[in-house]
């Protein structure tokens, strides 16, 4: 009877286990997070995106406000298309808001970073934000940098 009752707990055990690598995969991968969340879209044009992914976080002053949903190649302008899923709760940002794309940290992950603007009327579901900044590329840098060494 105490062998049957050591295999049921570790099995119990082992099942937990199991659930808190999945619960821990969906946090890291942001899945939990993506499915379900309502708001609206707004559309940025950057001329670069650097390493910027689908369900990157949207940021204002630091707090997460939405989602990148989509990224495309807009073939008319020549720039990339990225779409912002912002949550519904943060319908107030104003039409002149500044989209700019930042890594966290030195090697981090990148997201998109809002500045809101001044102007009364505020962005609506489908608006273009008009005012954007693109990702600094490391390897870009470092090139400049070899070329002015190089050219002295």
């Amino acid at each position: 009877m105490t062998t049957r009752w050591i295999e049921i707990t570790v099995g119990l055990f082992v099942a937990l286990g199991i659930g808190a690598l999945f619960v821990l995969a969906l946090k890291v991968s942001n899945l939990s997070e993506y499915g379900g969340e309502e708001g609206y879209q707004v559309h940025a044009y950057f001329s670069n995106i650097g390493g910027l992914k689908e369900r990157a976080p949207v940021t204002l002053a630091g707090v997460r406000v939405g989602r990148v949903s989509d990224i495309r190649y807009d073939p008319e302008r020549f720039q990339a298309r990225v779409t912002l899923t912002l949550s519904a709760q943060h319908d107030y940002l104003p039409k002149d808001t500044q989209a700019s794309i930042y890594t966290a940290g030195l090697l981090g992950e990148q997201y998109v970073a809002l500045e809101p603007g001044a102007e009364e009327a505020v962005l609506e579901d489908g608006d273009t934000l008009l005012f954007t900044q693109s990702a600094v590329v490391l390897e870009e840098l470092i090139g400049r940098l070899m070329v002015n060494l190089t050219q002295d």
